[in-house]
């Protein structure tokens, strides 16, 4: 079916990371919007920052709650235990459904500090400042190192591949058409691609108004297609009405950009849906 991207959403958040709602609440929406099927997709346990992090209490809280879910679901809809697994998490993704691979985090080679790069503006300015000399493009450079040092993980799915550039969205922090910029980011889909790696467009920068533009970014999706990589659509949602925000006007950027089909996860794994 031509729209089947529609009926699977599988970058979900619960309340027991940093989502808004319960898991129940978030199955009850997307079974009654139609959805076939749901993968959970709750942040992987990471030691320096339990901020939105699962603890490790919470992540057998959350295989348990899911467990009781895909019972109740069995006969309506398909959802899966899966896992935001990132770069400095203490988690095994392989104790799951299927994961995405994500970068949320630099560490200050003078400091040793994780700085977050995609929440508050302050932490982004520090990292740059007091870990890299004021040079914002060698935290662009380190950040995109660390995507590809996930997708050397090979990961179901390669998370918001450009995050980086969530908080610069008028341009404060760094020019993201500089050729520094570019290089690094290119590298790592080179080395996605080399990996077979599924990038996902993301929704989640304009649902929640950082940026009026997907990751990754249309030039960085151009260059995907030309090497022949493949994408799945997520909403990386964080409440129900956000479950699959966005998806066809993605889906229509997709086909202007020149892709024919995207990616969508079910029980069985990937298949193929024509756009």
């Amino acid at each position: 079916m031509a729209d089947q991207y529609l009926k699977s959403s599988v970058h979900v958040h619960s309340k027991l990371c940093d989502g808004k709602n319960t898991l129940e609440e978030l199955a009850v929406a997307a079974w009654k919007d139609g959805l076939q099927t749901l993968g959970f997709t709750g942040h992987s346990h990471t030691a320096h920052d339990l901020e939105y992090c699962m603890t490790q209490s919470r992540t057998a809280l959350y295989k348990a709650q899911i467990e009781k879910l895909k019972e109740r679901y069995a006969d309506k809809m398909d959802i899966l235990c899966g896992l935001e697994w990132d770069l400095y998490s203490d988690d095994d993704p392989a104790g799951y459904d299927y994961w995405i691979g994500s970068c949320h985090y630099v560490q200050g080679p003078k400091t040793g500090k994780y700085y977050e790069i995609d929440w508050r503006k302050e932490d982004l300015r520090a990292c740059i400042d007091d870990d890299f000399d004021g040079d914002a493009l060698a935290v662009v450079e380190e950040y995109f190192a660390n995507v590809a040092k996930v997708a050397e993980k090979k990961p179901t799915i390669l998370g918001h591949f450009d995050l980086i550039k969530k908080i610069n969205g008028s341009g404060e922090f760094f020019d993201e058409s500089d050729p520094r910029y570019l290089a690094a980011a290119k590298a790592a889909l080179m080395t996605a691609a080399r990996n077979r790696c599924v990038l996902e467009v993301n929704t989640s920068g304009v649902y929640r108004g950082f940026r009026k533009d997907y990751f990754p970014s249309d030039e960085l999706l151009k260059e995907w297609l030309i090497l022949s990589g493949n994408v799945v659509i997520t909403a990386d949602a964080h409440e129900v009405k956000a479950l699959t925000f966005g998806f066809a006007d993605a889906a229509a950027k997709l086909k202007a950009l020149g892709y024919t089909k995207v990616q969508v996860l079910g029980k069985d794994g990937f298949t193929v849906c024509p756009l």
